[in-house]
């Protein structure tokens, strides 16, 4: 099997995007494409056609065609079976088989076909191996960035504790010069002298009083008499003013910008001996109607063993048995056994799992369109005026009443000045002349405030230039409502304690 090119194109021949496996000219492949829709019939379900040359084996994708150009003695059955994972790529990575969906995704197309076709001859590769290659996740690179992420604020919080440092022993000398003046001074005695320890602060002015003893207060500013003059900034001041700059700044920006409980939880939690971690990251793209195109959350289980005596165990879960949820476990795990009771144990028991090593044992993603299944609802109602302002209306609504969402920012983007009349918000609001964005933030979102909404009047005219709105938020309850319920020990035939931490978060939260 020789696969010369594969190709998205058009219904009139019009090449969207191809890629070449082997060494043909490009004016070569564009006239392979465009003789090709001649040769196709209509009203026939066909999905090869032969010339002298070469064969078109195709399939249809709503308004385009996905093509794989072959030489004539290829396998055809192997040609069909190729042509179907293409055309599966396809559809996962775009949401919509349009030729400007194809166009934005085009990259990623180009990525996963090289993972398909080598050479012209085809890979031993299924659609989840071709997603795993192309997305390129690692997880030792997750931790790396949480640890370089707890260096960060372990280094924050020293130069906060060194600020403070430099701030008490400024006024610890500053005390201690007002003292040395007044006691030898008042007593009319001259056994004191000047201590190298005496840090005087940076906008202050030491002058010896008269010798007469009659008054322990030194003089005013304005006196002219001249003593010694301690009037020089010294180099500590400097620095301290230097590392106040450095501390305040990064940590109102952090503030500012980062979760600061869910998500400082996730690098602080207490582990004990087994240790298992439940993340979802949901991804949600909506219209600027507000209507759902689609809907993504992807979750892992991970386990992680720090006492050696605790390798052989097995983990109870609870998750749903809902098939639009697709579970996937790891190579090592008993697959049946999780299939069946929903428990994680090593396919061979007498395996123990690794030790102090974070393993991903299970992974679930679930996919809908179902406006429903939304955690988050998130309407934007932009109304043009005539001041060349804009009355803009944003209203969410908690989908699912079982979340409690903390740290939810909402972003609108401000197309003109970086300002806001804001009329009414549940909440607070935040103006980023920076970003150009207006940030609505809600600590919390439960139940009881299941509803908000934010009035205000912004700065431009086009009503399309307010979009999109993103979202972001955190959550120690998750969407898919995966748990571990018990921990047994398979050699001693009772429960582990175990510790866990449950963290959602946002990916990519966009409406419009």
């Amino acid at each position: 099997m020789v696969v010369l090119a594969a190709s998205i194109v058009t219904k009139s021949g019009k090449v969207v995007i191809s890629r070449q496996f082997r060494e043909i000219q490009r004016s070569r492949i564009e006239g392979l494409l465009a003789s090709f829709p001649k040769l196709t019939s209509t009203g026939h379900q066909h999905t090869t056609v032969e010339t002298e040359h070469v064969r078109y084996v195709y399939q249809p994708l709503e308004d385009l065609f996905m093509v794989l150009i072959t030489n004539r003695q290829s396998n055809i059955l192997q040609d069909i079976e190729s042509l179907h994972l293409f055309a599966r790529v396809v559809t996962d990575t775009c949401r919509s088989c349009d030729e400007r969906d194809i166009l934005n995704n085009s990259f990623e197309l180009l990525f996963a076909f090289d993972e398909i076709i080598s050479e012209g001859y085809r890979e031993n590769v299924n659609l989840s191996q071709v997603k795993n290659n192309t997305d390129m996740e690692s997880h030792e690179e997750k931790i790396q960035e949480i640890i370089a992420r707890n260096k960060e604020r372990e280094a924050k919080e020293e130069l906060k504790r060194r600020a403070k440092q430099f701030d008490l022993q400024r006024k610890e000398a500053s005390k201690r010069g007002q003292g040395f003046m007044q006691g030898n001074f008042s007593n009319n005695t001259m056994g004191g002298r000047y201590s190298p320890s005496l840090e005087p602060s940076a906008q202050s002015m030491i002058q010896t009083p008269s010798y007469n003893g009659r008054s322990s207060t030194p003089p005013a500013s304005s006196s002219k008499a001249r003593g010694m003059q301690l009037g020089r900034k010294p180099k500590t001041a400097d620095l301290f003013e230097a590392i106040k700059t450095e501390v305040e700044e990064p940590l109102l920006r952090s503030n500012r910008s980062l979760p600061s409980s869910a998500s400082q939880q996730k690098i602080n939690v207490h582990q004990d001996s087994v240790h298992v971690s439940i993340e979802e990251r949901v991804s949600m793209v909506a219209n600027q109607e507000g209507e759902l195109e689609q809907l993504e959350v992807k979750g892992v289980l991970t386990l992680k063993i720090s006492d050696p005596s605790l390798g052989r165990i097995r983990l109870a879960l609870d998750a749903t048995d809902d098939p639009a949820i697709q579970f996937k476990t790891h190579p090592n795990v008993d697959k049946n056994l999780f299939k069946n009771e929903k428990a994680v144990q090593m396919r061979d028991p007498t395996r123990a799992f690794p030790i102090n090593q974070n393993l991903e044992v299970v992974r679930w993603r679930f996919i809908s369109q179902d406006e429903t299944a939304v955690p988050l609802a998130i309407t934007c109602w932009p109304s043009p005026a005539e001041n060349g302002t804009c009355d803009v209306n944003i209203e969410y609504v908690l989908e699912a009443d079982h979340l409690e969402l903390h740290d939810v920012v909402i972003a609108i983007p401000l197309p003109g000045e970086p300002m806001a009349t804001v009329h009414q918000v549940d909440g607070t609001y935040f103006v980023d002349t920076q970003r150009r964005v207006l940030e609505w933030q809600l600590p919390i979102i439960n139940s009881s405030n299941k509803n908000g909404l934010l009035e205000c009047t912004l700065p431009g005219t086009e009503a399309s230039s307010f979009f999109p709105v993103m979202a972001s938020f955190v959550s120690e309850k998750l969407i898919c409502g995966v748990d571990v319920l018990d921990v047994q020990n398979l050699e001693s035939n009772s429960s582990s304690t175990f510790s866990k931490e449950v963290l959602l978060t946002t990916d990519e939260y966009t409406i419009g």
